[in-house]
């Protein structure tokens, strides 16, 4: 099922299943920085991650139109990877404390919306994604994953996109974006990385490698395994000797970025079907954080049903 034009095709085939899975922690992030200064008129904690993640899940909602959604969160580093590279990750600052203490408040709200969020301790995000997404388009979905991380680049195809917040108007990613911005193949995006590195994730790459030149590279020998194959062809001995003697890097570097998934226990994307939210757990939600217009929204929306539940 083709990604190329989200609402054309939600208007088309109401009926097909689009599962949109959201990169939590990226969004909490997101939100935390864009707003400042807003706190509950009730418990004067701080509220403006909580305002901001409901506010660009509400927009990306209507622009995706999904039947199905879940919000997946870090669970930590995988030990793999730290076995791999002790310093994989471990530049990035703690949480700021005052979004840690906001966290379990974007989860409240999930419930509240029926929204099912999940973590497993040691289960990185990514690799969770990977592996959701890789079943539900088993099970006949489409799959629009709700990231920046560009890590994600490696899992698009017809069926699966990617909604990057970074992009100035709402658009899905598809394989020919990925082309436009990278210059290879979304089955190229591991070894594309691990050739120029990740400075995010703290990997290193191959020195004197940047993107345009692994991209040349990649477009020359198709993959990392044929480029040492024929290694004498590399027309830069500059090129030549830095990749000789980055042979053991690279092949850590490719397990460090490539996503794993084939988790155990991942969820039936079936259970994962858009549901009505708990309105009253909503309402006293917005109530308790001071969101006048969501509760407004939803008071409004309700219409005589308001009374009842009051």
């Amino acid at each position: 099922m083709s990604l190329d034009n989200v609402s054309k095709q939600t208007a088309e085939q109401p009926s097909a299943k689009r599962l949109f899975i959201v990169d939590g922690h990226a969004y909490a992030y997101r939100a935390f920085y864009a707003i400042r200064q807003l706190a509950s008129p009730v418990t004067g904690k701080p509220t403006n991650a909580i305002y901001g993640f409901i506010r660009m899940l509400g927009k990306m909602q209507a622009f995706l139109q999904p039947t199905h959604q879940m919000v997946v969160w870090d669970g930590g580093l995988a030990s793999e990877r730290m076995a791999l590279h002790p310093e994989y990750k471990t530049h990035r600052p703690a949480m700021p404390s005052l979004l840690e203490m906001q966290m379990d408040e974007i989860v409240r709200f999930l419930k509240a919306a029926n929204i099912r969020s999940y973590h497993r301790d040691g289960i990185e995000a990514d690799d969770w994604i990977a592996t959701l997404t890789k079943r539900a388009v088993r099970e006949d979905f489409s799959v629009v994953i709700a990231s920046s991380d560009k890590d994600f680049l490696q899992l698009i195809d017809a069926n699966v996109g990617l909604l990057n917040p970074n992009d100035k108007e709402p658009k899905v990613w598809t394989v020919e974006d990925v082309r436009t911005k990278t210059g290879v193949e979304p089955s190229q995006i591991v070894d594309w990385l691990s050739l120029i590195g990740d400075t995010v994730d703290n990997i290193p790459g191959v020195p004197g490698i940047g993107p345009g030149t692994a991209t040349k590279l990649l477009k020359q020998f198709g993959s990392i395994e044929e480029l040492y194959r024929r290694l004498d062809e590399v027309s830069s001995s500059r090129i030549q000797a830095a990749l000789k003697a980055s042979e053991p890097l690279l092949k850590r570097n490719r397990d460090l970025i490539q996503l794993h998934d084939n988790l155990p226990d991942v969820l039936c994307c079936d259970d994962l079907a858009i549901a009505a939210p708990e309105t009253q757990l909503l309402l006293e939600c917005y109530k308790e954080w001071g969101f006048k217009t969501l509760q407004q929204e939803l008071e409004r929306k309700l219409g005589p049903q308001q009374d009842s539940l009051l």
